[in-house]
């Protein structure tokens, strides 16, 4: 008798292979090798050799990378459903970053010829990789933008603006579940901690934000974008 797998081996959830049918998709999780990665665990390290891409089936993970003086410089959260390692499979180049899990994950691995010949097969998993790749240009593009053109300050504010336009339910609610750490912010702003302590606590002196039990309250969000363009031009 064969024992039940630890945990559902599905691939069902994957936003990138919503269009595939049902058997298809097995098809897929079935080539792919699967593991769980507790709180903290590093799934990709930057120096890897690995190519393979990688499916959150559950859970979520931060992609990140370090300065040369160490410093973490945080890209992006990646929930269930989403995917990551595209490009190492795509161009068969070194990985770009490390990453690691936020809380209990499961990822589900596919090597890069598995992974190339679905594309080669579905035209529209490779058209929403596509799409997915324009999409981290023009992120890039503005992310560059602001590191050149715009103050910590500014920065801090447009991530603020950012975190509670994603948790939006389109309610004007503007809040950001949990409490951001400093550390967090800091990384997506690419500042340091005490820049925003120091934003934030200006922010609550002057009621534009309100910390809360179970998260922080953007109380004025037009006052915070305007702040954003204050110090943008201060700087």
């Amino acid at each position: 008798m064969t024992a039940e797998p630890p945990f559902p081996q599905t691939l069902d959830g994957i936003d990138l292979l919503a269009s595939l049918s049902a058997d298809d998709r097995a098809a897929v999780a079935r080539r792919c090798h699967w593991r769980r990665f507790a709180p903290q665990g590093q799934i990709i390290d930057r120096d890897s050799d690995s190519r393979d891409v990688l499916f959150v089936t559950s859970g979520r993970v931060r992609i990140v990378n370090f300065s040369a003086s160490g410093r973490e410089v945080s890209f992006d959260d990646v929930p269930a459903g989403g995917f990551f390692g595209e490009l190492a499979a795509i161009d068969g180049a070194a990985r770009s970053a490390t990453v690691v899990a936020l809380e209990d994950t499961i990822i589900a691995s596919l090597v890069p010829s598995a992974f190339l010949g679905l594309l080669k097969d579905h035209p529209e998993v490779a058209l929403a990789i596509m799409r997915r790749l324009a999409g981290i240009i023009r992120h890039s593009n503005a992310r560059i933008m602001d590191l050149s053109t715009i103050g910590a300050q500014s920065r801090v504010c447009g991530e603020l603006l950012r975190l509670a336009r994603a948790e939006d339910a389109g309610d004007g609610d503007w809040r950001i579940c949990p409490i951001p750490r400093h550390s967090d912010v800091a990384s997506r702003a690419s500042t340091t901690r005490e820049t925003v302590a120091r934003v934030l606590g200006d922010l609550a002196r002057h009621g534009v934000i309100r910390r809360e039990a179970d998260g922080l309250r953007i109380a004025e969000p037009d006052r915070l974008a305007a702040l954003v363009e204050h110090y943008q031009m201060a700087d």
